[in-house]
């Protein structure tokens, strides 16, 4: 059995990728949860960790006594595990592309990241509109998710990023939290799949999740003193 290690569903956008890979693909896992408390060497966040993954950080996934961390990795063992699900898009042009936007995804957009961190419950519309005025690499970013995801959509004919489910809707799910969240503008063909993705039965589950924790994490809540 397949054991994935995650934090809070609200907060934690690195967790609900691989999470909503496996939920949408139907394969069976064990979910544990590891509440974010702080991330000093002595929380007990950390100590849950200890033993696990000796960065210290989520999602980790354990599999037949072998810990894989990072989102990427963790993507590339599952495609690799259950190559049935299709993870990956089957033609070799299309997946060497759903690569590359996932590894843009997991170095870059650090501007949106940064101004517009990831919580479900939370609507932040006037923070996003500031940072929307205020920060040149917010707009960039947000230009380029919305140009991507245009381009592939008319390219491949929708209703995900590659036609079918793949990682790649996997791995910008957060994103559409975010840009949700903050109200950030997209055009009509981009919130439509935007709301695809959110419809998803994997995806679906994650935000119900999070709207359940009902967990206040003042060092997760920049803009926020209360719910």
């Amino acid at each position: 059995m397949i054991q994935l290690y995650i934090a809070n569903k609200n907060y934690s956008s690195w967790s609900m990728r691989p999470w909503v890979m496996l939920r949408q693909a139907g394969i069976d896992f064990e979910e544990v949860y590891v509440r974010f408390d702080s991330f000093a060497p002595d929380s007990q966040f950390k100590a849950a960790l200890q033993g696990v993954n000796p960065v210290g950080k989520v999602p980790v996934l354990v599999h037949d006594g072998l810990a894989v961390w990072d989102t990427l990795a963790i993507a590339e063992y599952v495609a690799e595990l259950s190559p049935e699900k299709q993870l990956w898009p089957q033609d070799r042009l299309a997946r060497a592309r759903a690569r590359s936007i996932c590894a843009e995804m997991h170095s870059g957009f650090v501007g949106l990241r940064s101004a517009c961190p990831m919580n479900i419950e939370a609507h932040l519309p006037e923070v996003g509109a500031l940072a929307l005025r205020d920060k040149p690499a917010v707009r960039a970013d947000l230009q380029r998710i919305v140009s991507m995801w245009s381009n592939l959509l008319a390219e491949h004919g929708g209703p995900m990023l590659f036609r079918h489910f793949t990682i790649a809707d996997a791995f910008f799910a957060p994103v559409i939290m975010r840009l949700k969240t903050y109200a950030l503008p997209v055009p009509t063909q981009v919130a439509t799949y935007m709301d695809r993705v959110c419809a998803l039965p994997g995806v679906k589950a994650w935000i119900d999740e999070a709207l359940a924790e009902q967990d206040f994490i003042d060092f997760e809540e920049p803009f926020r003193l209360h719910r």
